[in-house]
């Protein structure tokens, strides 16, 4: 299976978005955007997201799930507050950001953070695409601070979820070679796939979910998928991106 996440950062985790979108293409089946399983509701929220990404990856089919924010951040960040793994800087986002209470806004948590980066910071990722923006960018159209500010928490939900404990590979911190028995999580950036495929009737948030999903999906057809879990990195710059991560598609 293969999932696309676009996702939004607005408001709280249980808020109701029309930006948090998910769609999922099976191997015989083209991709379809999905509806929250709560009865009567329109829009997904966050934490359900997460929920569900939870209850998915458990199941036995093994998949990928691309979602639209920045799973880490730039190595200057990393050095500044003596963070030497991924793990333990998810710890330490979630002790300065707990962005995953249930009537926090992003918004709340910016005043006074002691935590907070500079948007002249760049990931290697992101030096190497020409259109994205510093994770630490909270503010103005097109940016993906908030979103990854609000997202980050969640990743460490799944990662601590017993389930999926030998189930789950997080992409590249936990090495940029897949093990054939685990599904996949890894960070995506939309705006490298959407031009490939008409929009048709989807709505622009749903058009980038779509084009995740259809993309992973095209690539994985071919037998090109795997490639793309191998940019033509250095062995320093390789040790830099299981610290800050990476963009599945930039090469």
């Amino acid at each position: 299976m293969h999932i696309g996440i676009d996702y939004s950062g607005a408001e709280t985790p249980t808020s109701r978005l029309k930006g948090l979108k998910i769609c999922m293409a099976d191997p015989d089946s083209q991709p379809a955007i999905l509806r929250t399983p709560t009865q009567g509701a329109k829009n997904w929220t966050r934490k359900e997201i997460a929920q569900w990404c939870a209850e998915k990856l458990a199941e036995d089919e093994r998949g990928i799930i691309g979602i639209d924010h920045g799973f880490s951040f730039p190595v200057t960040y990393m050095q500044r507050y003596g963070i030497e793994g991924w793990d333990q800087f998810l710890r330490d986002f979630l002790m300065h950001w707990p962005t995953a209470d249930d009537h926090t806004y992003v918004d709340f948590l910016i005043e006074d953070n002691r935590r907070i980066g500079d948007s002249s910071e760049f990931r290697l990722c992101e030096k190497w695409t020409s259109s994205t923006k510093s994770v630490f960018q909270l503010d103005g159209q097109g940016t993906v601070g908030k979103s990854t500010h609000a997202g980050i928490p969640w990743l460490l939900y799944l990662r601590e979820d017993p389930r999926l404990r030998d189930k789950l590979h997080f992409w590249p911190f936990d090495g940029f070679e897949i093990p054939a028995d685990k599904s996949v999580v890894a960070e995506v950036y939309p705006s490298i796939f959407r031009r490939r495929f008409p929009r048709e009737d989807r709505t622009v948030d749903e058009h980038d979910a779509w084009s995740i999903a259809a993309w992973m999906k095209s690539m994985d057809s071919i037998g090109a998928l795997d490639n793309y879990f191998q940019p033509p990195l250095t062995l320093s710059e390789r040790r830099r991106c299981q610290l800050e991560g990476w963009i599945l598609g930039v090469w």
